[in-house]
């Protein structure tokens, strides 16, 4: 493979010159010695080094994609969305993981502001922190300053665009039609409460209930962890607590901890739906194919991380971010079931969110059963 000094000898300038043809750069090279740099390189095969290129000044064709965990399939559905929509734009995505540390996420912003990316988006729910927000906040600040993009997925505190899915709403969604199937006994599992998306599906999911006078004692509430074995867990110690014999449904706050809680009663010889009724949140896709298939709310996980690529890939037209909101649905499977004793009936109401109008799917009604 030929080198810079090989192709600024063969076009008789110096590699500086060479450089800011290949490589990019501030100051402008005269048509003639271009064409000479160029001409040399492509005789010579010669292939520009994008470290250098990043040095020169340009920025690359890549894009920084920063999730929480990408074994999670929530993060890895994300992902294979956000990436596939890059391929199509010929563009090279540097995936890392902060495994929820806000700490590693801070510093993958500034290496990538390092590293001159064109893009960053970051996919995971935001903290309830106020010092570590306001240095991530910054850090993305003086990305942007620099000329580069900026999109998120899941997180409403910072002034950039973002693509919001409806937590709240779908985790109302998912109570209402729980409460319709006659359930008035709940458990929940819950992820850890400083990030925000944990907070979002709580404080929707305990409103409903509320509005219902449906129960939800403290005792039956259990942290998951956001994980598969953290929802086996939690179901071990609402089991153990006794907790677990005074609820007809059992709710997780994601896919991935409700597999953790089905597998967690079914070592503990409690049959789902028959004993009691299991529901999740995300519509991952291995959760149809569970034995029961489980009942959650979808959030189309690939079409948002596409559409954040697109969000950090456009040019913004005006000075206020775009945010994208994603309705969430209700989608009832075989983990639930209807009891014999009806609900009782609740008033509609027209919710509103941040200043925005209700959305469609998640405000109310289920989508029924699919098999």
């Amino acid at each position: 493979m030929a080198t810079l000094a090989e192709v600024a000898r063969q076009a008789g300038v110096s590699v500086a010159t060479a450089s800011r043809v290949l490589n990019g750069g501030n100051r402008v090279v005269r048509p003639q010695l271009r064409d000479k740099v160029l001409a040399a390189a492509n005789e010579l095969h010669y292939t520009p080094n994008a470290h250098a290129q990043a040095l020169a000044g340009s920025r690359t064709a890549s894009v920084g994609l920063v999730l929480h965990d990408v074994s999670d399939p929530y993060f890895a559905a994300i992902a294979s969305g956000a990436m596939r929509r890059a391929t199509e734009h010929d563009m090279l995505v540097m995936m890392s993981c902060t495994f929820r540390d806000p700490d590693r996420e801070l510093a993958y912003v500034r290496m990538l502001h390092q590293q001159r990316a064109q893009a960053i988006i970051l996919a995971g729910s935001g903290y309830h922190d106020r010092e570590r927000s306001e240095k991530l906040r910054a850090a993305l600040a003086a990305y942007s300053a620099g000329g580069g993009r900026v999109a998120v997925v899941s997180q409403h505190r910072f002034d950039v665009d973002t693509v919001l899915p409806d937590n709240q709403g779908g985790a109302r969604a998912l109570a209402r039609a729980l409460i319709d199937l006659g359930h008035r006994e709940f458990a929940l599992i819950t992820g850890p409460e400083h990030l925000l998306t944990v907070r979002d599906r709580y404080l929707g999911f305990r409103h409903e209930l509320g509005r219902a006078a449906a129960k939800l004692p403290n005792r039956r509430v259990a942290d998951g962890g956001f994980t598969r074995d953290g929802g086996y867990a939690a179901v071990r110690k609402l089991h153990e607590s006794g907790a677990l014999r005074e609820v007809s449904c059992v709710v997780a706050l994601s896919d991935v901890m409700a597999i953790g809680a089905l597998a967690a009663l079914r070592d503990l010889g409690i049959r789902v739906p028959d004993d009691v009724s299991l529901a999740g949140f995300d519509d991952i896709p291995t959760v149809r194919d569970l034995t029961p298939p489980l009942s959650t709310v979808r959030l189309p996980l690939a079409e948002m991380g596409a559409r954040a690529l697109d969000l950090a890939l456009a040019g913004r037209e005006t000075p206020t971010p775009q945010v994208i909101r994603i309705d969430a649905e209700v989608v009832l499977r075989e983990s639930t079931i209807a009891l014999h004793r009806p609900a009782a009936p609740i008033p509609a109401t027209r919710q509103v969110r941040d200043g925005a109008a209700a959305l469609g799917p998640a405000r109310g009604a289920a989508s029924g059963r699919e098999g």
